[in-house]
């Protein structure tokens, strides 16, 4: 079997896990009971070991697929000769008075329907428990086929009429055909853990449940969003839909990816695990969760990193499983029975950026927690919280400092990153503000001498004139990297500064492509050029561009990069700049942050129409993203 491309898959799920179906009707990944648990579907890591569950025709036939209507609901259409059959695909929701609670979650539900004509449909279902180590035992039920093994089943059933179509073809697999004319319709669905609840509820009446659920939420926002062009709303509702589809029920964290392991350059062996939450992603998450008026996420996300706050600054780590585990609980394994996506291997299980030192994430809390209240006047400070927030600010003036392994985590290696320095600069400037804006106790003196001391430290050690830029650390005059583009975001310096402005010509020369493709660095004492662009990045260049005032230019790279999303508006981690091959992990949470920030940034800059700027545009009008105090105090 041929690896299909990443754009040939959708991502259907609930708040507890994801499946990634391809277009040719082909559940390649699946993990059970939550995201981060192992598979029981892997084939997209190992095309002949890793397990599957596909629904197509037997013969030959043209396939499509798209989401219904602003839901994450998945539709594939398949054309015969002979007929033409759709597959839809969902899981469902506990939304209050389901039976069995979490377990009513923990399945997929597909119904076949044949919409002319008559299509054979060829079922195959091969589970394989424990990232594929545990080849279960499958056993003919009344209604269809039991796997268990290792502890753990999979139930696989359809309706009454077509059960009898499902054989045991060996001790591991199960296939069958189901015949269908012109208005049938037959339902197959797996449960895991056991037959119940699944067998038991109405079908047609959960998918319209599920369908109301993601419809009500994507209009239930909590005050109006800034109104977005036309021509970039479905991709912003799009992107809206998967961050939702992410973010974990029980604890409100959110994943960077749905998967594990896809590379970042076909033959590379950087494939890693992305089912955890990276505390730096918090900023985005906030941010974009409010400019899209959804308050709720944005307040239980609050909570969930909140609490990892109030501990020992120097516990807190870069990482957390969506159930909080952190350091030695992510302990990365590899895992040699698998071959990898496109045979590039290693798959990889768990992360160990865990038990690294990265100094921005210090910055990224008290941002997160100062753009909060920013956003939402009804969240307060307690004495508990701003104790917490005050002995991070301290731990910062202590170890700003120190070197530390930076934003793209480079293992082995410790450097003075200009990204971590610049993060600390936001702890120790949005501490300040958070203690003069809501008249807090706090070492104000200190705290200033040591902003002001990184301050002059970036400047000083930061810029090469060599380069002409802002530059990745600060034992280089040549390495640029795409973080730079983030000083006139967090207010470091304006965005009309000699030095800024330079930094983004040298970005636009030496790290993008004519159609604004960002790759992360080049020209490293650490690592080899980057080829591959990374959408975050991307949509970073077009984010200091509407700063800048280059509007036209802002807008075109803009809408060039929503023309490199899957037909069904999802993107991975990174692109191939030549070939426009998706790559990274996939979907990829930070990408679609990117967008909707990106379109925020200039629907604020631009008309309504998106098409031409306010005779008096001022970027000082145009609020940033990352929102500081303008007290004269601070």
């Amino acid at each position: 079997m041929e690896y299909p491309p990443l754009r040939d898959y959708g991502l259907i799920g609930n708040d507890d896990s994801c499946a990634l179906i391809s277009r040719h009707g082909s559940i390649d990944w699946c993990c059970f009971p939550h995201l981060e648990s192992s598979s029981v579907f892997a084939r997209v890591l190992d095309a002949e070991r890793g397990g599957h569950f596909a629904v197509s025709p037997a013969a030959d036939y043209e396939s499509n697929h798209r989401y219904l209507d602003r839901t994450n609901i998945l539709e594939t259409t398949f054309e015969t000769a002979d007929g033409q059959a759709t597959v839809t695909d969902f899981m469902p929701l506990c939304n209050g008075g389901e039976p069995d609670g979490d377990r009513f979650q923990q399945a997929i539900y597909r119904c076949l329907e044949c919409d002319r004509g008559r299509v054979e449909l060829q079922i195959e279902f091969e589970p394989r428990f424990d990232y594929a180590r545990t080849e279960p035992a499958l056993e003919r039920t009344d209604d269809g086929v039991m796997a268990t093994g290792d502890g753990e089943r999979l139930h696989l059933a359809t309706d009454a009429p077509f059960a009898r179509a499902l054989e045991v073809t060996t001790s591991t697999t199960a296939a069958g055909t189901i015949s269908l004319e012109a208005g049938q319709r037959c339902w197959c669905w797996v449960q895991y853990g056991g037959r119940e609840p699944a067998s038991a509820v109405d079908r047609e009446y959960v998918l319209d449940e599920t369908k109301r659920y993601w419809r009500e939420w994507v209009g239930r926002r909590d005050g109006a969003p800034t109104t977005i062009p036309e021509r970039w709303h479905e991709m912003v509702v799009r992107s809206e839909l998967l961050l939702k589809l992410l973010i974990h029920h029980e604890t409100g964290s959110i994943p960077a990816a749905a998967t594990t392991s896809i590379p970042e350059a076909i033959g590379s062996d950087r494939t890693w695990d992305y089912r955890y939450n990276w505390i730096r992603d918090a900023k985005f998450t906030i941010q974009s969760l409010h400019d899209t008026g959804h308050k709720q996420e944005a307040r239980e996300y609050f909570e969930w990193f909140s609490d990892i706050a109030r501990t020992d600054p120097a516990s807190i780590t870069p990482v957390y499983g969506l159930h909080g585990e952190s350091g030695d609980e992510l302990e990365e394994r590899t895992l040699e029975h698998l071959t990898g996506y496109r045979e590039t291997g290693p798959v990889r299980i768990g992360n160990a950026a865990g038990p690294q030192q990265q100094l921005d994430i210090y910055g990224t809390i008290v941002q997160a927690v100062y753009e909060t209240i920013q956003f939402d006047p009804a969240t307060t400070i307690t004495a508990d919280e701003w104790g917490a927030i005050r002995d991070i600010v301290d731990y910062v003036c202590d170890h700003w400092n120190e070197r530390d392994a930076g934003i793209w985590e480079f293992r082995n290696e410790r450097r003075h990153f200009l990204h971590s320095k610049l993060l600390c600069w936001v702890a120790l400037d949005r501490g300040i503000a958070l203690a003069v804006e809501n008249d807090l106790e706090a070492p104000l003196d200190a705290w200033r001498g040591d902003r002001d001391a990184v301050r002059e430290t970036i400047e000083t050690r930061g810029f090469s004139e060599t380069a002409g830029s802002f530059v990745q650390h600060f034992k280089t005059e040549t390495a640029i990297d795409a973080t730079a583009l983030l000083i006139p975001i967090y207010e470091f310096l304006p965005p009309e500064d000699e030095r800024v402005q330079a930094t983004i010509d040298t970005v636009l020369e030496q790290l993008a492509t004519d159609d604004g493709l960002v790759v992360r660095f080049i020209n490293s004492d650490i690592r080899r050029d980057e080829e591959k662009a990374f959408f975050l990045c991307s949509f970073w260049l077009v984010d200091a561009l509407v700063l800048s005032n280059r509007l036209d230019r802002a807008r075109e790279y803009f809408e060039h990069l929503l023309e490199h999303a899957i037909p069904l508006g999802l993107y991975s981690e990174k692109v191939d700049p030549k070939t426009g091959q998706l790559l990274g992990n996939f979907p990829q949470a930070f990408s679609h942050l990117g967008l909707i920030n990106s379109a925020t940034y200039l629907t604020r800059a631009l008309e309504c129409d998106g098409d031409v700027a306010p005779a008096d545009f001022d970027p000082e009008n145009v609020e940033t993203l990352f929102r500081r105090g303008d007290s004269p105090e601070i």
